[in-house]
């Protein structure tokens, strides 16, 4: 199917089998991807893969950058749980967009959820990715970030480039 005619048509729901196989993908890879750095790295001591990136095991008690960290744990959760629903409501009632759309909420959603889970289990976020230039770190992050990050991208570039050319 081309873009185009993807654009003009109501993204697959929430519910729909593409929404649900990229949710459960992304929760299940970021839930095994923490439980092998919970298990095997050790925490705060770092092993180089790349000279920009690291494995570098932390808990992150804030969100993203590590903002918010000392807030209180059911703040964070509750938060993330509202702020999940209205992805979902935005989802549920996008108009078009197809499958690019779609693809780009359920990134957020997964990824969001991955999070939420290790938040209730553990009132922290496994962080085990450490990007860096140098000694200079930019931050640490896991694979639901890297879904968190991507699904905004895809709908950025629908709404803010695709729908701009229509």
């Amino acid at each position: 199917m081309t873009e185009t005619t993807q654009t003009g048509t109501r993204p697959p729901g929430p519910l729909s089998a593409l929404g649900l196989a990229i949710i459960a993908a992304v929760v299940i890879v970021d839930q095994i991807s923490k439980a092998i750095a919970e298990a095997r790295l050790d925490y705060q001591h770092g092993i180089e893969l790349l000279p920009i990136l690291a494995l570098y095991r932390v808990h992150n008690t804030g969100v993203a950058f590590s903002f918010a960290h000392g807030f209180d744990s059911l703040l964070l959760v509750g938060g993330t749980a509202l702020i999940t629903l209205v992805v979902l409501w935005l989802w549920a009632t996008a108009r078009d967009g197809g499958r690019l759309v779609a693809i780009g909420f359920a990134l957020i959603t997964g990824g969001a959820i991955g999070n939420l889970i290790d938040r209730v289990r553990f009132g922290h976020v496994v962080d085990f990715l450490y990007l860096h230039l140098g000694d200079r770190g930019l931050f640490v992050f896991n694979l639901a970030d890297v879904a968190l990050t991507i699904g905004p991208i895809l709908l950025a570039w629908h709404y803010l480039v695709v729908e701009r050319k229509r």
